[in-house]
């Protein structure tokens, strides 16, 4: 008797990978982080009530390079976030379902997650210098 091969499930014929996808992967991924970043935000408070050693060590702590790269990341996640949930809100009351608009919002809520974010931290670096 002749092998005759497999037919596949017809989801793994016509499936494809969108932006829709990664951006809904991205919006669980960033509120996992912000809330990782809530227990170091409160690290921080309970070091700054504690004594100055302990300001000190947690100071020390966020300003290392992956201190910086950790915060960089909680700013990028608090405003995708942020974006992401608007463009949620939007979708609760029936505005964006349109393909184009939704590839259009998720776009956005990217860009502007990057932009805000490098606002954010050339605020700082120029406060920073004064």
């Amino acid at each position: 008797m002749p092998v005759r091969a497999r037919p596949l499930s017809p989801h793994l014929l016509i499936y494809r990978w969108q932006i829709g996808n990664t951006l809904s992967i991205l919006h669980r991924f960033t509120g996992v982080f912000l809330a990782l970043g809530f227990v170091a935000l409160s690290f921080w408070f309970v070091a700054l009530a504690t004594d100055d050693r302990s300001y000190r060590s947690a100071t020390h702590l966020f300003a290392s390079p992956l201190g910086w790269l950790a915060l960089l990341g909680w700013t990028f996640a608090f405003f995708y976030h942020l974006l992401n949930g608007v463009r949620h809100l939007l979708w609760d009351v029936g505005r964006g379902f349109e393909r184009v608009e939704r590839r259009l919002s998720g776009w956005l809520a990217v860009i502007g997650a990057v932009v805000l974010t490098l606002c954010v931290w050339v605020l700082l670096w120029h406060f920073e210098r004064l």
